[in-house]
């Protein structure tokens, strides 16, 4: 049986349906059909109480002991969709490990967005976020994973849901990848979620960086370090919110807000900026001239991944691959 949420007040449904309506409408991937296992949905896999379902992709024959990824669709996306069309499922084959694919309900948002700007979804123990972390202490137990290396990622929305489960689960994250999302709090930074979107809120590194670790009271690291996609066409989530997140996470980790690496990556600007101990802090890259989208390139070549579609964006860079390259998974 569906899972429901309960009655939402009217002032939180009024917000829902706000952002909901701005969240890009992106259809769903067609599945990878080289794929050699297939994607399944996990039940009782907790308490749920931001009642998401649970998908996930093994390939056949993993050994214990393997890296596990958390990736988060966008609006009107599916878990399969998003799993196959950004890469994420080709590469578990091609470099061992499994993928938790959370699955937002159209009772929780019209779109099927992750609320990644609603107070009770985004908090430590509640709603969505406390669903996704349930589904990573199923998949670890399930699959023997390595709980030292689990990573989470997502597009738009599910990029605005990474920023909540790095700030509210930092222990459990050795890293993230947003892509085209949202800081933490950005939302009620900005005062809503278009705004944030739309705008950015005006804040100091300091302020987005004291929202994180209000996340996690008390928590002292290490926290997962951050890798950021951005269009600089993005007209949906605008470009500033790639600096307000590189403001946000080189103030959690103790690291300045000036780029220790400033270079180019399949002709677009990447900067890393790195921690005290020379450790990379924030990775970030600006996809020139692309629009909303998660960056894939198709192909059978080594560094290639993804199925291009709507928002699925063929810039001769895939963003699964790079993320999972840096990451150490392949």
């Amino acid at each position: 049986m569906t899972p429901t949420r309960a009655a939402t007040p009217p002032r939180l449904a009024f917000v829902a349906l706000l952002a909901a309506l701005l969240c890009v409408f992106l259809p769903v991937p067609r599945a990878d059909a080289a794929a050699t296992a297939a994607i399944q949905e996990v039940t009782g896999f907790g308490t749920n109480p931001g009642a998401l379902r649970m998908y996930r992709y093994v390939p056949d024959g993993l050994p214990a002991g393997r890296p596990v990824v958390v990736a988060l669709h966008g609006c009107t996306q599916n878990a399969s969709g998003y799993g196959t069309g950004s890469g994420w499922t080709e590469l578990a084959d091609r470099w061992g490990f499994s993928v938790v694919l959370p699955q937002q309900q159209p009772g929780n948002n019209a779109s099927s967005c992750f609320n990644w700007f609603q107070a009770g979804d985004i908090e430590r123990g509640q709603g969505e976020a406390a669903s996704v972390a349930q589904m990573v202490d199923r998949q670890l137990a399930d699959a023997s994973g390595d709980p030292a290396k689990v990573y989470v990622t997502g597009l738009s929305a599910g990029g605005g849901m990474t920023s909540v489960m790095m700030a509210a689960y930092p222990e459990k994250f050795a890293a993230g990848g947003v892509v085209a999302g949202l800081p933490y709090g950005c939302a009620a930074a900005a005062g809503s979620p278009y705004v944030c979107m739309y705008v950015g809120a005006t804040q100091t590194a300091q302020q987005w960086g004291d929202r994180v670790r209000a996340a996690r009271p008390g928590y002292a690291g290490p926290w997962p370090r951050l890798t950021v996609f951005q269009g600089s066409a993005d007209y949906t989530v605008k470009p500033v919110n790639m600096t307000d997140l590189m403001k946000q996470w080189t103030d959690v980790q103790g690291a300045d807000q000036a780029a220790d690496v400033s270079d180019s990556v399949a002709g677009y600007p990447h900067q890393v900026f790195r921690r005290a101990d020379g450790s990379a802090a924030v990775e970030t890259y600006s996809i020139t001239g692309m629009g909303h989208g998660q960056p894939v390139d198709p192909g059978s070549g080594a560094a290639q991944c993804g199925t291009a579609g709507a928002y699925i964006l063929d810039v001769n860079l895939c963003a699964a691959y790079t993320m999972g390259h840096s990451w150490g998974l392949g």
